[in-house]
């Protein structure tokens, strides 16, 4: 075991000793992040114990100043967080991310209701602030509303007219920001969790059959050429679904497919992946000819299947063990700078995390390089120093 990873386990292992619980499973990460995140309390003052005198010296440089050699550094955002959280975007930030507000069933919540207005004012903070956008999603099972498979009558649509629609949408905002957003999350976990199935049994693949996934990277790529398409999925690090994933990915190449690279979500905890698996999963898929980003990063303190709130507020030992952590998947980061073009944090600050009401709702985690006051935790200085 690496040095670093050994201080990894002993940190974790002490604090779950401390809370009085034995063991926890190793689980996979989320399926997703449905809604907004939103503030919640719990975090202590401890949260930046120890890095309080170097921000005192103004010893806190720029993220992405710091990996300009290496990759681009970016965040997803919400509407709200482009003010709340401005701060930390506008020093810290070279891209963003919408988190929500480019999905399907926030732009089309119901028939014949369209609504950009989130969507408009994410890009044009972009383009404000010289940033890049990245656009997130066009498909994704989670956010297809159910009007979309029904028609007028409230009767199951024909495939046909799925279809038709689903082709005028990808179109049409993928058209609408043209040249604006450099890289689209064209299909999102559409990949099955079940080693007996490749893909995912969504009504995307019951309406329209296993083409959908071609269908709409071509449609994205016909809408803006310029643009890099990828295939956005979370636990990729786990070898039967990375070899599942890269299967179907290599399947889309060979039938010509206008497949440009994969987003590997990075929803992980303290244990889960091993650095091994995530240096494994990366060359894998460049390998492919694709290239790579690590598009929806935080760490959680709690495994997927834990239950518990065991941590109601942010240790010092908590600081550390998230900044061994961090320090370790950015070693990885580095080391694959050539294949990694950007990596992104989901969420700028612990205080507007989906992690704090999902799975366990109003649990407070402590997932990103700032915390609660918008304030560089132990992780961000790890990140930052090497």
């Amino acid at each position: 075991m690496r040095p670093v990873a050994a201080r990894v386990t002993a940190i974790l292992a002490a604090l779950i000793a401390a809370a009085g619980v034995t063991g926890c499973a190793t689980g996979a990460s989320a399926t997703g992040h449905p809604v907004a995140g939103r503030p919640v309390a719990g975090q202590g003052s401890a949260d930046v114990r120890g890095v309080a005198d170097v921000r005192a010296r103004g010893d806190v440089r720029a993220l992405r100043d710091v990996y300009a050699p290496y990759f681009a550094i970016g965040a997803a955002v919400q509407p709200q967080t482009l003010d709340s959280h401005r701060e930390i975007l506008t020093s810290h930030m070279s891209s963003i991310t919408a988190e929500n507000h480019m999905k399907l069933h926030m732009l089309r919540p119901s028939a014949g209701t369209v609504d950009y207005s989130g969507a408009d004012r994410i890009v044009a903070f972009a383009t404000e602030h010289a940033m890049r956008v990245r656009g997130h999603t066009l498909l994704w099972h989670e956010a297809a509303p159910d009007w979309f498979f029904r028609d007028a009558t409230g009767a199951p649509a024909t495939p046909e007219a799925v279809r038709e629609r689903l082709r005028q949408h990808v179109t049409e905002l993928v058209g609408r920001y043209r040249g604006r957003v450099y890289a689209w999350d064209v299909v999102n976990e559409a990949v099955s969790d079940s080693p007996a199935q490749r893909l995912r049994q969504t009504q995307w693949l019951d309406v329209l059959g296993p083409d959908y996934i071609a269908d709409v990277f071509r449609w994205a790529h016909d809408a803006d050429p310029d643009a890099l398409l990828f295939y956005n999925d979370y636990s990729m690090v786990d070898p039967a679904k990375r070899d599942r994933t890269i299967a179907l990915l290599g399947d889309l190449l060979a039938d010509g497919v206008p497949v440009h690279g994969v987003g590997m979500q990075g929803h992980w905890t303290l244990r889960w992946p091993s650095v091994r698996e995530i240096d494994r999963s990366i060359r894998a898929f460049a390998d492919l000819g694709l290239r790579v980003e690590i598009t929806e990063l935080d760490i959680s303190f709690y495994d997927w299947s834990d239950q518990t709130t065991r941590f109601d507020r942010f240790t010092p030992e908590m600081d550390q063990a998230l900044a061994a952590r961090y320090g370790e998947i950015f070693e990885v980061f580095r080391r694959h700078a050539d294949a990694i073009d950007a990596v992104t944090f989901w969420g700028a600050a612990d205080d507007v995390s989906w992690l704090n009401y999902i799975p366990v709702r109003d649990r407070p985690n402590y997932p990103l390089l700032f915390d609660r006051a918008h304030q560089p935790k132990a992780a961000f200085f790890a990140v930052t120093r090497f």
